[in-house]
């Protein structure tokens, strides 16, 4: 009965587990169905698909007796990714409802003497380090997200946070290369992303850079006063493959505003609509 691996990760209990693992299987069934095909008690399993129902992970069906579909396994992802991020929120706001009480006990958040200078860039590694703080910074954003890319080759990687962003109203835009510039390997990965944009997000805008750029990364809600925005980024080192590097991460909003100084310049002047 026991279901290792990611259903861990999503925190479900042995029998939700194993419930939610059938019925991905199986599709849409009853209850008593559902207990018969697993061993879940008959006197349990009505809670553990009220609970599975709960996170977003299944739908209830009206009718006697009612019926249970599971959401598609991306769909189960996505939910799992949301839950998680809520509860993120939840606790925020409990720090933030604690904040004051804290700081007068504890010390200003204002005294600067006993503070240590902010560091300007700190990093992290190329991969799923670096995809999980690209992840973050949709899910902070509010306003503008500006992409500097080859061929956005971990679009899935980010995907239910970026759908996240522009379901919350934020303006996206990416600035691919060039199919020119280039591999074969590379243009087949850009074309499929290209696709899927057009096709499954279309509200991110887009255009193809007519020359190389100097560093890749993603920036947010830059400000002009150079007082808000986090950006993370690579210089560009073609020599060096990418999983022996590391990206920066800044929260400097005088850096953050040069980037979308010279993302707008190469956007109206440097770019195309299509290739």
């Amino acid at each position: 009965m026991d279901q290792p691996g990611l259903f861990d990760t999503l925190g479900l209990t042995e029998y939700e587990a194993t419930a939610l693992a059938a019925l991905l299987r199986l599709g849409q069934t009853t209850a008593p169905n559902l207990a018969e095909a697993t061993g879940i008690p008959k006197a349990r399993i009505y809670d553990v698909l009220d609970s599975l129902a709960d996170r977003g992970y299944l739908k209830v069906i009206p009718g006697r007796p009612k019926e249970y579909r599971p959401y598609d396994a991306e769909t189960v992802l996505e939910r799992a990714v949301e839950n998680r991020r809520q509860e993120l929120e939840s606790f925020e706001q409990q720090i933030a409802d604690e904040r004051d009480a804290f700081l007068a006990e504890f010390g200003s958040a204002d005294d600067e003497a006993a503070a240590p200078a902010a560091e300007l860039f700190h990093v992290v590694d190329v991969g799923e380090p670096s995809e999980s703080e690209t992840r973050r910074l949709y899910h902070e954003a509010t306003e503008e997200a500006y992409v500097l890319t080859k061929s956005f080759e971990y679009l899935d990687a980010v995907r239910p946070s970026l759908s996240s962003a522009l379901d919350r109203g934020v303006r996206i835009r990416a600035l691919f290369y060039h199919p020119d510039l280039l591999d074969d390997a590379e243009q087949r990965v850009q074309a499929e992303v290209v696709e899927q944009l057009r096709k499954q997000l279309s509200a991110v805008e887009f255009r193809f850079s007519t020359g190389r750029l100097p560093w890749r990364g993603t920036f947010v809600d830059p400000s002009m006063e150079y007082d808000d925005g986090e950006a993370i980024f690579l210089v560009e080192e073609p020599e060096v493959p990418d999983h022996m590097r590391q990206a920066a991460l800044t929260e400097n909003g005088s850096f953050v505003a040069g980037f979308k100084r010279y993302f707008e310049i190469v956007w109206d002047h440097e770019s195309v609509a299509s290739v």
